[in-house]
């Protein structure tokens, strides 16, 4: 019961956003490219300006908006970059676990791990420019580790069990295993994981763009929406405390939603209830 609920209210908190996400692309109460300075530091409740307005009169709600688009699409491309590499990755090590191959996927990950996903965007951005594509592309590479341990964790547990014995002893290759019985056994884990994964990549966009590395103007972000905040905090605090709010609250539903998820789908955790 406590899972389901945990699971719903993550949902509402994470949906609201989400579904503020899809009607930006069709729909926002005033272009986030119109700018207005005579109607600049509005506050919230402000007629026209339900939010207030910015430094430069661009209307608060519209930038929400459109910020929640792009670090949800970044969030979102960021986790399949891990997927589709991770899991593969871990099916392999798992699959040829003891080998050579097992170790250098391994070894690999903890190289990867050695270095945060903020100094593998900078190596990035050196070489390409900041962008919200390097963005994804560096929150990504840090994902690939995280699930190719996952995987590869779930995977052994499962490879020592007897159906998979038997599948062996009926002819089956370890690719085929590892597709058929393996990935559809451990997917419970892998949903949990991309739901957690998915709320970091939230906050690892924000944090990149807070210090320019993410999305570039013209296109909002909440990151920068916080940055561009700071010398107007006294003046304008919704400025900083909305974007603020989004991201703790998106944040926070996508845990409780990975939370609630975990509860639901794990065997063990159903067992005890």
């Amino acid at each position: 019961m406590k899972g389901r609920l945990m699971l719903i209210l993550g949902a509402v908190l994470a949906g609201v956003f989400a579904l503020a996400a899809l009607v930006s692309l069709v729909w926002v109460p005033v272009p986030v490219e119109q700018l207005a300075v005579a109607s600049k530091l509005k506050p919230i409740g402000t007629p026209g300006f339900a939010l207030g307005t910015d430094h430069f009169g661009r209307d608060m709600l519209s930038m929400l908006m459109v910020g929640a688009r792009t670090s949800i699409a970044v969030a979102i491309l960021a986790v399949g970059i891990g997927m589709g590499f991770g899991v593969p990755l871990g099916l392999l090590a798992a699959a040829r676990r003891g080998s050579l191959v097992d170790e250098v996927v391994m070894r690999g990950n903890d190289l990867v791990f050695a270095f945060p996903s903020l100094v593998i965007a900078i190596l990035i951005t050196a070489v390409f420019g900041p962008s919200a594509t390097n963005a994804i592309i560096a929150i990504g590479i840090f994902n690939i580790p995280v699930f190719a341990r996952v995987t590869r964790g779930g995977a052994l547990s499962l490879w020592t069990l007897d159906y998979i014995r038997a599948a062996e002893v009926a002819g089956k290759g370890r690719a085929r295993i590892s597709l058929e019985h393996i990935l559809p056994n451990i997917a419970n884990l892998l949903i949990v994981q991309g739901t957690i994964q998915f709320s970091l990549g939230i906050l690892a966009e924000a944090g990149l763009s807070y210090v320019g590395l993410g999305a570039q103007p013209p296109i909002p972000s909440w990151g920068r929406m916080l940055a561009e905040a700071q010398t107007m905090i006294t003046m304008a605090p919704h400025m900083a405390i909305l974007p603020g709010l989004a991201i703790v609250l998106t944040v926070l539903g996508l845990n409780l939603m990975g939370d609630g998820l975990r509860d639901l789908l794990d065997p063990r955790l159903r067992r005890a209830r």
